[in-house]
């Protein structure tokens, strides 16, 4: 059997400048979503070349589900102090919250000054450090890979969290499990749903690909039910909703579920697509049912709205 070998490629065989060839390509919807990929964040490109002050950042972005502004700072060769110092300046001048440095290659000086200001900031600011590779295997279109040399700690950001704030209750952690269990579940299933950090609450939010709709995996003792939510927030939830409503409503039904349940939600700034199914969170013995039913759902409504965000 024949096997084909990764050839790795010079950046600048691909892109000569930064500025004029790489941050344009980068920005393109396409590409940007290999990013997100990687990092596991949807980002939505807002501008680039963005002023701030007497600089310029090179591409300004927006996590889809928190709204939080996204500050990428690009670099074709290796990283040096005067790009560190940029990122600073730039992030305290957007307030951005999550600041993403990609280059060539990472100096251990500055993989480790990224660490340090992981280690030392809540989950307020999150920095990455990406290394960008191109390979190709023969005579095949070169192919881009983003890999990670610098992430938050996630584990340590959310004990300084909970430390920070109130101590937990019994029903808290138990909520915080319950969450990680669906986040280990759907890993190892090779799911393509990706869930967020859990969180000791009664929901588990996750992005569709556009800012002011979400999805919500929620938990409800009182109902002793398991539910789905798709968000419609905002001064155009209603816009938003009805032209969904008109275009996808009826094949929901056949492509999710028929018992799904369209509410406008009138008197309220959010509309909802909601399904629900009877369970009790609290019986660990059911959980593997109910992280299958949470697997199963998710994945259609991801795959039924994802597509039609791009149309509102």
């Amino acid at each position: 059997m024949n096997i084909g070998r990764l050839d790795k490629q010079d950046l600048r065989t691909l892109w000569k400048k930064e500025a004029t060839e790489f941050t344009p390509w980068l920005a393109q919807e396409e590409n940007i979503k290999l990013l997100s990929d990687a990092i596991g964040i949807d980002l939505e490109v807002q501008s680039q070349e963005e002023s701030i002050g007497a600089f310029r950042a090179d591409i300004l972005c927006k996590d889809t589900f928190s709204g939080n502004y996204v500050l990428i700072e690009n670099q074709l060769e290796r990283t040096d102090h005067t790009h560190l110092g940029q990122l600073i300046t730039y992030a305290s001048g957007l307030e951005a919250v999550i600041i993403i440095w990609i280059a060539q290659n990472f100096t251990d000086e500055h993989r480790a000054a990224l660490d340090w200001l992981n280690s030392i900031t809540d989950d307020t600011f999150t920095f990455f450090g990406i290394e960008i590779e191109i390979y190709k295997i023969g005579n095949s279109l070169p192919a881009p890979m983003f890999n990670i040399v610098s992430k938050p700690n996630d584990w340590s950001k959310q004990v300084k969290k909970t430390v920070a704030g109130t101590t937990a209750t019994g029903t808290k952690l138990l909520q915080q499990e319950y969450w990680q269990g669906l986040k280990e579940f759907m890993e190892n299933n090779k799911s393509f749903v990706k869930m967020r950090n859990p969180s000791p609450q009664s929901y588990s939010d996750l992005s569709i690909g556009k800012s002011s709709i979400y999805l919500s995996a929620t938990v409800n003792s009182k109902h002793k039910s398991i539910n789905i939510w798709l968000n419609i927030m905002g001064e155009n939830a209603k816009k938003n909703y009805d032209k969904l409503y008109q275009t996808s409503y009826e094949n929901s039904l056949i492509d999710i579920n028929k018992n799904l349940v369209w509410d406008r939600m009138e008197g309220r700034i959010m509309s909802s697509v909601i399904l629900k199914r009877e369970a009790d969170y609290t019986d660990k013995n059911d959980w593997a049912n109910q992280f299958g039913w949470f697997k199963e759902n998710l994945e259609k409504f991801i795959k039924y709205f994802k597509p039609l965000m791009a149309e509102i």
